[in-house]
């Protein structure tokens, strides 16, 4: 059975994730980003005040907040760094399979990375690929969410919302994102919207090829509308809808995701082995 931690425990994400390890019978210990009250704890779920001694014979340790990094000297097992601005010097997590041998720690990649890298599993015959993303509040965990809450209650009050929390207007506003350098023909759109990121695909084949719906691999469901953020927020699924041009040559292809399933719980379950 592997021994982990998982710091920031307390959080949405970390609650998320401690659920997810302790559903695959992994030995989960919760810690905090500092000390709790008992207040401060939420629901069932006992979290410590972290120290070197609770990191004694651990497999891995997976940061979800940013700790007091003295705890972490001398660790000798994996660390796996999954805040929303992990290290940039750490390699990322690969896309498939399990953790690279010889690879002690690793960063977190976007939720985003982890759909299109599905694209070749969904289609045959796939050239180009652009189209819009339309990213919720969901990646930010807590601070997203009590981002948008605040922000929402200030428009219902006829005030003007507090940006400081997101960085970023965000209640009743669609925000668009100038596609960034070396991502490809992307444009990402913040829609406010707490659950359900949107990727809305225009699909070319390459040439002398046709689009080629295949079976949906484990995790995605074809469905047979687009689907709306609502329902890909109740859904443990991806949801992919194909909608084919007459020729074969062109196709609209939408994805719809939960970005903390898709980003954190699965990824993290995948390179741990427990999935």
């Amino acid at each position: 059975m592997l021994k982990l931690a998982v710091i920031g425990a307390q959080t949405l994400v970390g609650r998320e994730l401690v659920s997810a390890l302790e559903a695959c019978e992994a030995s989960v210990v919760p810690l905090s980003i500092g000390a709790l009250t008992v207040d401060e704890e939420v629901g069932d779920l006992v979290v410590f005040a972290p120290s070197q001694l609770l990191l004694e014979g651990l497999d891995a340790v997976i940061l979800v907040g940013t700790p007091d990094f003295a705890l972490l000297e001398g660790f000798p097992g994996r660390i796996l760094d999954l805040r929303a601005e992990p290290e940039a010097r750490i390699d990322p997590m690969p896309l498939a399979g399990a953790w690279p041998q010889g690879t002690k720690s690793l960063r977190g990649r976007p939720a985003l990375e982890q759909v299109l890298a599905l694209i070749p599993s969904l289609l045959d015959g796939v050239g180009e690929v652009g189209g819009t993303h339309l990213r919720s509040v969901a990646w930010l965990g807590d601070k997203g969410l009590d981002g948008l809450v605040e922000q929402t209650l200030a428009v219902l009050n006829g005030e003007d919302p507090d940006p400081a929390k997101l960085g970023y207007r965000q209640a009743f506003e669609l925000v668009p994102v100038p596609p960034v350098a070396g991502k490809g023909r992307l444009m990402e759109i913040r829609v406010p919207s707490f659950h359900g990121d949107l990727l809305v695909l225009q699909v070319r084949a390459q040439e002398g090829h046709t689009l080629v719906k295949k079976e949906a691999p484990a995790g995605v469901q074809w469905v047979d509308a687009a689907p709306s953020s609502r329902d890909v927020a109740v859904s443990a699924d991806l949801l992919a809808h194909f909608d084919l041009a007459t020729d074969g040559k062109a196709a609209v292809l939408t994805l719809g995701f939960d970005p903390v399933l898709w980003g954190v719980l699965r990824p993290t379950l995948r390179l741990l082995g427990l999935m």
